[in-house]
């Protein structure tokens, strides 16, 4: 050993070594080089992952959070209760270890028999007739070199006739808008509310394969046919190779003299695929599919506490519409104040600002008010409310009360369209929007003016108003007309 060391030639050894780097580098032999790059990107794209998942955990936990603050605004404790149920299931989302695979389609388009083919064992229902199955089912499977279970979701058929079939179809649709990945299984070409149902999945953000089940029923020309139409039909909204081929369970071929001949399943394009997709893009589906759900939470509750607080709201206008009406009417005023009495109401204001969670002081509600009774009065629509409740009511009440009555329910109404008005306001954040505050003002002032809404507020005035004033002035009176109740109508 030792005579092989001193035959080595240190210097002459460096100066090979370099050689031959720079006759890599002139050749342009540059593997070495890719190999590293390559090394050096996978580890940049794994870390990039790693970060995007961070970020969407990090999104969705704060967002579960803004639940919980939405949660302790809402009043009606049983839609409240519902709504924590939802978010505490989320929650648990967050450190689930199965993959959600939902199996979706319509009915005897053969989604059990391809589950049955995936586990290769007999499982759920199957029938040539539809809605063979009535609720879902869950199976779990794993795949090789996947580190996460899958669990599988048989959905109940979509676009089933009847009310059962409409019900099976809603919950479909729950358990789909909860899968990480979906498989619509199909058996020919898509019709058009099949195709709707399947893009508003996939534009909500649901990762899905298409899947053309019992191939073995038609030829190769046909099945090719089929692939173009699919392709023509889906391009805006599912790439070609997530388009596949599958026989699930195919028909049994007879053979003279002996049992007939049973084919295997032939869903090794699928497997191929899910597992290609399970690999590369597995975390990134649970992660998103986590973060939509949050998202989705979010907007059923704000939803939920922006119809409380529109509900509130138009309670608090009708309280002070129908004060403004009393007060006006036990001291009548010029016309000039009238505006005021119906738009200047600084309180009104202010207690519909508190519904929103906006706190702001007694003069900026004043100069709010005033603003809307400016408008008002501007445009035209206090002569004109006050002209359309006068030809109204003139004829059906008795002169000694006509002034008195007129001038009350003018003032309601038009409060009413000044506080929708501020209603608007403080739903778009405190902002009057593009169209400024007169078209605020006008879109309420004609939507009053509608004849539903007319006519349910003018039977309200009859018996808030009217009634108890004309009977207090007379005993007797001759009956009169009266505004027919409208279904369905709305206070503002």
């Amino acid at each position: 050993m030792g005579a092989i060391i001193r035959l080595i030639n240190i210097p002459a050894v460096l100066i090979t070594v370099l050689l031959i780097g720079g006759l890599s580098y002139s050749k342009k032999i540059d593997w070495l080089q890719k190999s590293l790059q390559s090394l050096f990107k996978i580890k940049s794209e794994n870390k990039l992952i790693d970060l995007s998942l961070i970020t969407k955990k990090e999104a969705a936990n704060k967002s579960l959070k803004s639940i919980d603050q939405l949660l302790k605004l809402i009043n009606d404790k049983v839609k409240a209760k519902a709504l924590k149920d939802e978010k505490d299931r989320v929650s648990l989302e967050l450190d689930r270890g199965d993959i959600v695979l939902v199996v979706f389609g319509i009915g005897s388009s053969g989604k059990t028999s391809l589950i049955r083919a995936l586990l290769k064992r007999i499982v759920g229902k199957v029938s040539s007739e539809m809605g063979s199955t009535r609720e879902k089912e869950t199976f779990r499977m794993k795949l090789k070199g996947l580190t996460r279970g899958i669990r599988i979701i048989d959905t109940p058929g979509i676009l089933e006739a009847g009310k059962g079939g409409r019900e099976r179809e809603k919950d479909a649709l729950i358990e789909a808008r909860k899968a990480d990945l979906m498989l619509v299984v199909i058996e020919g070409d898509l019709r058009s509310e099949e195709t709707r149902t399947i893009k508003s999945l996939s534009k909500s953000g649901k990762r899905l394969l298409l899947v053309l089940n019992k191939i073995d029923l038609r030829g190769e020309n046909e099945e090719k046919r089929l692939i173009e139409i699919l392709n023509s039909r889906c391009s805006d909204f599912i790439e070609p190779k997530d388009i596949i081929c599958t026989s699930a369970s195919p028909q049994s071929i007879p053979i003279p003299g002996q049992k007939p001949y049973q084919p295997s399943p032939e869903i090794n394009s699928l497997i191929r695929r899910l597992a290609n997709i399970l690999h590369e893009e597995g975390e990134e589906l649970i992660a998103d599919n986590i973060l939509l759900q949050c998202s989705n939470l979010g907007k059923e509750g704000k939803k939920l506490l922006a119809k409380q607080r529109s509900q509130s709201a138009k309670r608090c206008v009708d309280k002070y519409g129908w004060l403004s009406s009393g007060a006006l009417i036990l001291t009548p005023l010029p016309v000039i104040d009238m505006i005021a009495a119906a738009a200047v109401n600084a309180q009104m204001v202010i207690e519909i600002a508190k519904i929103y969670g906006v706190e702001i002081t007694k003069e900026r509600a004043k100069n709010l008010a005033i603003s809307v009774g400016k408008t008002l009065a501007t445009m035209g629509l206090v002569q004109g409310g006050v002209s359309l409740i006068s030809s109204t009511l003139s004829l059906s009440l008795p002169t000694l009360v006509v002034s008195k009555v007129i001038q009350g329910v003018s003032v309601s109404w038009l409060t009413r369209i000044a506080g929708a008005s501020f209603i608007t306001y403080f739903q778009q954040n405190q902002n009057w929007g593009d169209g400024g505050i007169q078209e605020v003002v006008e879109y309420h002032y004609n939507l009053n003016k509608r004849d539903e809404y007319f006519k349910s507020f003018i039977r309200r005035a009859y018996e808030r108003v009217i009634d108890p004033l004309v009977e207090k002035k007379f005993k007797k009176l001759p009956p009169r007309s009266r505004p027919q109740r409208v279904e369905g109508s709305s206070d503002l």
